[in-house]
């Protein structure tokens, strides 16, 4: 599954809309995606699952790329 990850760079920040970042990862749940990007120091806002239609729609940006872990 990939998952839409919405996140901070640093866990001390308060989260400010404007500096939220976001990528995508495969993962078998949101579980699994906390367990492999733990380390990272992000403070992670929502992780949602991307799928069907959204997916597609997140797959036509030039930008989409899923994180290889």
């Amino acid at each position: 599954m990939i998952f839409k990850v919405y996140y901070q760079e640093s866990i001390n920040e308060v989260p400010v809309r404007e500096k939220t970042k976001t990528f995508f990862i495969e993962a078998e749940s949101v579980r699994d995606v906390y367990a492999k990007i733990g380390d990272r120091g992000y403070n992670i806002e929502y992780i949602q699952e991307v799928k069907g239609v959204y997916l597609q729609y997140e797959q036509q940006n030039e930008d989409f790329k899923v994180l290889e872990i």
